[in-house]
């Protein structure tokens, strides 16, 4: 790694950062209210925090999550393993990228391994723009501004939705996002239509399926939405079913937004060879981290679609600054009891923090109440 990359060293002769040492951090992170979904609820948000350590002091931290807490302990485990093949190796993200990826090639890198993949990516991603001393956006060759953000909850029928939609206009939101999938279609309309009365006409509204729905029912549920005002119906079959998809976004006026469960860059450019969706929101931890995140970026910059984010909004908001199509940031914010500083939503943007890598500090107090 040349000397450029790390101008706190004044000796371009001295060797470049190694990484000294990685610790993992399982925790169950609180979070203000459950996530209900169609296939099931979210309490508490099972997180395995990820602290990089280098040979020049300099320390990095990032994330990864996974959705149920009986897989936490093997995901803590995967992120460990994956790490323990890198200690002593120069901090350069890309390169340790490569490196993880040709090591797991008979694995494969989707479920646990992608999962663990990604979010030591964005640790060391983290770590190496914090030795640039600046923010990750800028390390990326962008500017940090404001970013339109919406709320993201879970499922709520249309009596219980009209409180979350007028919490969301409080907090200054740009938008809101809500789950669907009720055993019936009229359940779904009544809840989208309470949901728009209550925000107005100027805070977008869009609907998560959660994949809970077959081909059939989700053009016939989709086509009964076309016209309810909504800026995305997402997810309303399985993510893999790109032949599917494409049917839905083909059948209905409403964009069709997919991407969170594209397992690296590849699967997202088969869907869109596929025409799989009118928009696109890869996560963070999913895509394979920021090193895939911007590889999914190019893919999006070429094929015109408006990129989001899914959840990762500490990460995602530097990333969608360096996103050419960037779109939407989603607000779930599945760490923010565990960090020091709050999120900076002004005037229904969020901008990132102006400090050294992501800007994510853990409160240690935190941190020790949740640890499993």
């Amino acid at each position: 790694m040349g000397a450029a990359l790390h101008p706190h060293h004044d000796n371009p002769k001295r060797p470049p950062m190694k990484i000294t040492a990685i610790r993992t951090t399982p925790v169950l992170a609180p979070i203000p209210r459950p996530v209900r979904t169609a296939s099931g609820t979210i309490d508490r948000f099972p997180l395995v925090l990820i602290d990089v350590q280098t040979d020049a002091g300099i320390e990095g931290r990032a994330y990864a999550q996974v959705y149920l807490p009986d897989f936490l302990p093997a995901l803590d485990r995967s992120v460990a393993a994956l790490a323990g093949t890198i200690i002593g190796m120069p901090l350069a993200p890309r390169d340790l990228h490569a490196f993880l990826a040709r090591r797991c090639r008979l694995l494969g890198v989707k479920g646990l391994i992608g999962l663990a993949l990604g979010g030591l990516d964005m640790a060391l991603w983290d770590t190496w723009a914090r030795a640039l001393g600046k923010p990750l956006a800028h390390a990326l060759g962008a500017e940090l501004r404001p970013i339109k953000a919406y709320n993201s909850v879970g499922l709520y029928d249309a009596q219980s939705v009209v409180e979350i939609a007028e919490e969301t206009r409080a907090a200054g939101y740009a938008g809101l996002k809500i789950k669907a999938g009720f055993p019936t279609l009229a359940e779904d309309l009544a809840a989208v239509r309470a949901a728009r009365h209550a925000l107005g006409d100027d805070i977008a509204l869009m609907i998560d399926y959660n994949q809970s729905l077959s081909v059939a029912e989700a053009i016939t549920r989709c086509k009964a939405l076309d016209g309810e005002g909504l800026a995305w119906i997402e997810e309303p079959v399985l993510a893999d079913d790109l032949e599917g998809c494409a049917r839905i976004a083909d059948a209905i006026t409403t964009p069709l937004q997919i991407g969170e469960n594209f397992h690296g860059p590849m699967e997202m450019r088969a869907a869109i060879a596929a025409r799989a969706m009118d928009l696109v929101m890869p996560d963070a931890q999913f895509i394979h981290g920021v090193t895939g995140w911007m590889e999914a970026a190019a893919l999006a910059r070429s094929a015109g679609l408006p990129m989001s984010s899914h959840t990762f909004v500490e990460a995602s908001m530097h990333l969608l600054c360096a996103t050419p199509t960037a779109d939407w940031l989603e607000v779930m914010d599945a760490a923010g009891g565990l960090r020091r500083a709050p999120l900076a939503l002004r005037d229904g943007k969020i901008t990132p923090w102006d400090a050294p890598g992501i800007g994510m500090e853990w409160d240690a107090a935190a941190v020790q109440r949740c640890r499993i």
